[in-house]
């Protein structure tokens, strides 16, 4: 079982002992640190899952700290402590993206449950960032849509499917392509083997490089055994790289050699190492205007561009919002134990007319809080969220926009057990667009 590391940033010594033993007594590992200089090291060092840190220290700011050090490890969470809290300071450490904001002695009673919450958003960060499917059993049939432009790209992915060519999958953010590369490997020959995915943006490039590639004993502080590499776990298998246009364009230069010939060598490692792996890339940016940023290497797009396929914005395919917006609801009737809702005409043309910037994923979240939200056994238009019903102009109700909105609001966070995350997710709003909302609405947690 992999360990459970806080980092406690504090320079008051009497309270950051009495929270160590605290929370050491609830089977985490507790380091400390006195001063933000101190608590980067022990980040870079130690890379605990969460962060417990004070907001004023002598050497800086806590809630900048969150916004600068999260750039660097994505992965990590954050829970901000502080003597004086405050809604402005609050509603800027979320946006910086702490996990949560507490108050010392109002809230203690808090940071237990707030650091079990931590982990499990820390371990869905990596989760989420790598997925390694042994074998795949995906298949082209889990793609929904009739459109022209869904299924031209259909075509191409089936008939490239059996071979060995890498592939580059474009589109906006939420379009599918992760679907799509689960479902071309689970058609290859190489079904039968591993398809590793990982997701570029989310690491930073020295923790990147050590993911993908693996490190001997010895490569660097706290690294005291072999460690293998996504490579090797996806040998005779299928490497999924996301969003490989936020790739480092040093590490560019490895992953073309791997493409090249397939060798690699391992972080702190001499001798060269061979995998025999498929490689489907993806990436939401123009590659082209990248390349002329000087921030992309023109000898890997080519070798990834050998057969390219551009995944359609859902803007792009209206007609196949009734049938995925049918689909999700049967999922999440199912999954939420409710009788499998239909959904009204009225509210499929509003689906149809909003302009869906987070594309299919943000279908699916809307579908969701939809299903939450209703009462009746249909989805009408005013379990939709309300940027998406103003869209057609005033709603048909007696009640006002607030009080609608604090209802639902309440009645998700209800839903969540008190889960603000997934509440926000939920509701598709920020996570500092809930605090704030919260407070407007005196809402209780």
């Amino acid at each position: 079982m992999d360990k459970k590391k806080v980092l406690l940033i504090d320079d008051e010594e009497q309270l950051r002992n009495l929270m160590k033993r605290i929370i050491s007594l609830e089977g985490f590992e507790v380091s400390e640190a006195s001063s933000l200089k101190i608590g980067l090291k022990k980040i870079e060092s130690e890379s605990p899952q969460v962060v417990l840190c004070d907001v004023k220290l002598p050497d800086g700011n806590g809630v900048a700290f969150v916004k600068e050090v999260r750039q660097q490890f994505p992965l990590t969470e954050f829970i901000l402590l502080t003597a004086y809290g405050n809604i402005p300071d609050g509603v800027a450490a979320i946006k910086n993206g702490a996990f949560d904001y507490l108050t010392k002695g109002n809230d203690n009673d808090r940071i237990i449950p707030l650091l079990y919450q931590a982990f499990e958003k820390a371990k869905n960060n990596r989760q989420s960032a790598i997925k390694i499917k042994d074998k795949s059993s995906y298949d082209f049939s889990g793609i929904t849509g009739n459109s022209v432009a869904l299924q031209q790209a259909l075509v191409l992915a089936k008939k490239i499917a059996p071979t060995d060519s890498t592939i580059l999958l474009t589109g906006e953010t939420g379009t599918g392509k992760e679907v799509f590369a689960n479902a071309i490997h689970g058609n290859s020959k190489r079904q039968q083997h591993a398809i590793v995915a990982v997701n570029c943006s989310a690491f930073p490039k020295d923790l990147l490089e050590s993911e993908l590639f693996g490190h001997k004993a010895g490569a660097y502080t706290h690294a005291i055994k072999d460690k293998k590499g996504l490579l090797e776990l996806a040998d005779k298998g299928t490497l999924f790289l996301d969003e490989i246009g936020e790739m480092n364009i040093e590490l560019q230069a490895k992953i073309l050699r791997v493409l090249e010939n397939g060798e690699f060598v391992k972080i702190g490692d001499e001798k060269i190492s061979k995998v025999n792996v498929r490689i489907i890339a993806a990436t939401h940016r123009d590659l082209k205007e990248a390349i002329t940023q000087g921030l992309f290497r023109e000898d890997l797009f080519y070798r990834l561009n050998v057969f390219s396929i551009h995944l359609p914005a859902l803007r792009e395919r209206t007609e196949d919002i009734p049938l995925l917006a049918k689909y999700f609801i049967a999922y999440f009737s199912e999954r939420e134990n409710k009788s499998v809702l239909s959904i009204s005409n009225e509210t499929i043309q509003i689906l149809q007319k909003y302009n869906w910037p987070g594309n299919i994923r943000e279908l699916r979240n809307v579908m969701e809080r939809a299903v939450v939200l209703s009462d009746g056994d249909r989805i009408l238009p005013e379990a939709l969220p309300y940027e998406i019903q103003k869209q057609t102009g005033p709603a048909a109700t007696h009640f006002s926009i607030a009080s609608v909105e604090k209802k639902h609001i309440e009645k998700v966070l209800q839903h969540t057990r008190g889960n603000k995350t997934k509440t926000a997710e939920l509701l598709g709003i920020g996570l500092t667009t809930l605090y704030r909302k919260i407070e407007e609405y005196a809402i209780s947690i």
